[in-house]
């Protein structure tokens, strides 16, 4: 049986199953229990019928190859030339380099810890079963923890851990300002109303580790302690007095959340009563009352109104009283208003009536 080996190949020789040589490249041929395997120079050294033992005893695929042990704990970066190739997990491989230089960096996977010395493009080309990946945006923290315990906090960037025997999980924070929203208190005033407000605050994380591992549920104990300043302060108020004093309930509030700024590990920014809802009644007997009130001053400006016009007619009928010669003028301003106004005069009566208007626009000297 003929067999034609290329020059980017290699052949095995086997006898009744057993390894005898590597043959190099031109055309060979075999008879009775012989074959070959023929084998690229560019493939890892592998037989289906033998051992890597057996073949790297071989003198000629000894000199003409490179071998590597991966342990337990243990990754192989594989590079073909100075070029990233693949990965090699546990086990013991062997390259041919008759015309590639083949490259080995073992690696340590006992802490999922990512040495600094392994490029970030390594891990594109990684199966997504070997590591894990944190990408923490500009504006977070995360709190990095193996199997449970602490680490260290992770600020802005991308963070690549190996997939081993250690847990590794991540907890996220906002670094940026935050809102806090406390809606819908219904509280009772000391007269007997009951109220509902609403107080929104800001505030910033100064401590991103405490505030994790010293509270449960940061956010709902900043909630409680907001809700129970709103109580104390409007418990002890009448609603008149409430709806007075915004800005007052606000300071009084914001007081007490900054007290306790070191028991958060937050830093409020400010705060203020959004809104103070009334119930429907009230606010029924508030609007009739602010009505009231309106029509009230309403009516005392009308009257004050009328007052000053009178007194101004007053006035002016004093001076006409006293000046007749003022008193003709106001006439004729009258008559030339009426005239003014009149779009077609008809004059019946005859020249009693001419010497009725000329009489009455005639001025005594």
């Amino acid at each position: 049986m003929k067999t034609i080996i290329n020059e980017n190949q290699r052949g095995f020789l086997f006898r009744n199953g057993k390894f005898i040589r590597v043959l190099p490249a031109g055309r060979h041929y075999v008879f009775g229990d012989s074959q070959i395997e023929v084998h690229f120079l560019s493939d890892m050294i592998i037989s289906e019928n033998a051992e890597l033992d057996v073949l790297l005893a071989d003198p000629v695929i000894k000199s003409d190859s490179t071998e590597v042990e991966v342990m337990d704990c243990q990754l192989a970066l594989h590079f073909v030339n100075g070029i990233f190739k693949n990965v090699l997990t546990k086990g013991r491989y062997a390259f041919w380099t008759v015309h590639d230089k083949h490259e080995f960096k073992l690696v340590d996977i006992s802490s999922p810890d990512v040495s600094d010395d392994i490029p970030e493009y390594i891990f594109s080309r990684l199966p997504l079963s070997l590591y894990t990946r944190v990408n923490v945006a500009e504006y977070q923290r995360a709190r990095l923890y193996f199997n449970g315990r602490f680490e260290r906090l992770l600020t802005a960037g991308t963070y690549y851990f190996w997939n081993t025997d250690t847990r590794v999980t991540v907890e996220y924070s906002d670094a940026r300002l935050t809102k806090a929203d406390i809606t819908g208190q219904e509280i009772l005033t000391q007269d007997k109303v009951t109220v509902r407000v609403n107080f929104v605050c800001s505030y910033r994380i100064t401590d991103f580790v405490k505030i994790s591992s010293e509270i449960d549920d940061y956010k709902e104990q900043i909630h409680t302690a907001a809700q129970l300043a709103l109580r104390d302060f409007i418990g002890r108020k009448k609603m008149d007095e409430i709806l007075e004093s915004k800005e007052e309930i606000s300071e009084y509030v914001m007081s007490r959340l900054k007290a306790r700024e070191k028991d958060f590990y937050v830093e409020f920014a400010d705060g203020g009563v959004k809104d103070i809802i009334l119930p429907g009644e009230i606010r029924e007997i508030m609007n009739t009352v602010i009505a009231a009130e309106k029509r009230a001053q309403a009516n005392v400006i009308t009257r004050r109104e009328e007052v000053a016009s009178t007194r101004s007619l007053l006035n002016t009928a004093k001076l006409m009283d006293e000046n007749k010669t003022l008193y003709r003028l106001k006439e004729l301003e009258y008559i030339e208003r009426i005239f003014g106004n009149a779009g077609n005069i008809n004059v019946n009566g005859g020249s009693d009536l001419l010497a009725q208007l000329t009489a009455a626009i005639s001025v005594n000297s």
